[in-house]
């Protein structure tokens, strides 16, 4: 049993939305096939993975670390004890050898996406689902059979007004989501409460939206948007300020009725915990997004989560940013809170399994092997170039 070849490609997601901080005219995204050795139901099983929007392709340091690492390991180093699958906390040791702590920064986002497929082609192997080989492993067979979803949109566009964001939002409630999330801090405040209170005409209270500044604001900035959001009764206010100035994020905390939101740009464990420790968060009221296809995968997040037991969070406090097959399955096999989705945004990475229908704000995984890429057909043709 043995990795035979590793493929990757970059992917163009080019798009002329944007939010409060950058343009998605320019976004990659890295794709990964893991090719192996072993055969389930007369198919090669080869593992497929990517990283999440908002960090760009990782071609060089996968190219020039992470896949000469996994390729020159002995092949018994990639297996677990018995020998009869590979192990990703083994895999993963060998994909960060030589490297330093500290310093998460890009090769967080590239081992994230090999991490993806290395669990993607164990789980084929199990020939199990991907949430339920999470579920089996670490939470004693215990899954979420429904998800909750919420879709996130309401970006900034050329020539998008009012009443094309209104009509954005309604489409996602005919799809069946009930709660929605808008892009804050690219237009003036007043402005912003405009389009907020045009939305809230849709929904049955500010609980069933979400804004999000993306990491834009200064202090001042941040606690004038939280004081003019707090009438609303939202159901949280998304990365107030710099994602690593705890500081400024523990005073606004303190000055917003609005629950908190952030951690999608936190890259590891440890900046995770410096977060709830230092960033003023409320275990009781505030949610952690932190994404494993961008902070070093799954075997990381497991970390995580064992450390935000520690600090005493409970794991229905995270919904994972990306909006993607895997979000989901670790979400039910984990016991999360729920996970974001891009409903329309972001394609072919963003959306889950082609008959994954959206019900009263929630989704059911498939039962599938692995992550089911295969189930997405428009996903697929990414990955078929790499099979």
């Amino acid at each position: 049993m043995k990795i035979i070849e590793i493929r990757d490609t970059v992917v163009p997601i080019k798009s002329e939305i944007h939010n409060a901080f950058i343009s998605f005219s320019e976004m990659t995204v890295s794709a990964i096939a893991v090719h192996t050795d072993v055969f389930r139901n007369g198919k090669r099983v080869i593992g497929y993975g990517f990283h999440s929007n908002g960090r760009y392709a990782q071609q060089g340091i996968l190219r020039e670390r992470i896949i000469p690492r996994l390729m020159r390991a002995p092949a018994e180093a990639l297996l677990n004890e018995e020998r009869t699958n590979f192990d990703p906390h083994k895999a993963w040791q060998i994909m960060m050898t030589n490297e330093k702590p500290g310093g998460h920064g890009e090769r967080a986002v590239a081992v994230g996406a090999m991490d993806m497929a290395i669990w993607d082609l164990t789980a084929k192997i199990e020939e199990k689902p991907l949430y339920r080989l999470l579920a089996d492993r670490y939470r004693g067979g215990e899954v979420r059979e429904r998800v909750p979803v919420y879709a996130a949109g309401g970006y900034y566009y050329p020539g998008k007004d009012i009443p094309a964001l209104v009509d954005e939002m309604k489409s996602y409630l005919d799809l069946g989501y009930t709660t929605v999330k808008i892009k804050i801090g690219g237009t003036e405040l007043a402005c912003d409460l405009k389009r907020v209170e045009a939305v809230l005409k849709l929904l049955p209270s500010g609980d069933h939206l979400c804004v999000d500044a993306n990491g834009l604001f200064d202090l001042k900035t941040a606690l004038a948007y939280a004081q003019a959001l707090a009438p609303y009764q939202l159901r949280w206010y998304e990365e107030p300020c710099d994602p690593l100035d705890f500081k400024v994020l523990a005073e606004v905390a303190a000055a917003s009725p609005t629950p908190i939101a952030t951690g999608e740009n936190l890259l590891s464990m440890q900046d995770a915990r410096n977060l709830v420790r230092y960033g003023g968060l409320n275990p009781q009221t505030d949610f952690l997004q932190m994404d494993p296809a961008l902070s070093y995968g799954i075997v990381e997040y497991l970390r995580t989560l064992n450390m935000l037991q520690e600090e005493g969070w409970s794991r229905r406090r995270c919904v994972p940013h990306g909006g993607h097959q895997m979000a989901i399955h670790v979400a039910a096999g984990l016991g999360l809170g729920g996970s974001e989705s891009y409903p329309g945004v972001f394609l072919p990475f963003g959306g889950f399994a082609d008959d994954t229908p959206v019900e009263k704000g929630e989704v059911r995984v498939t039962d599938a092997p692995g992550i089911g890429i295969e189930l997405n057909s428009d996903l697929f043709e990414v990955f078929q170039s790499l099979s």
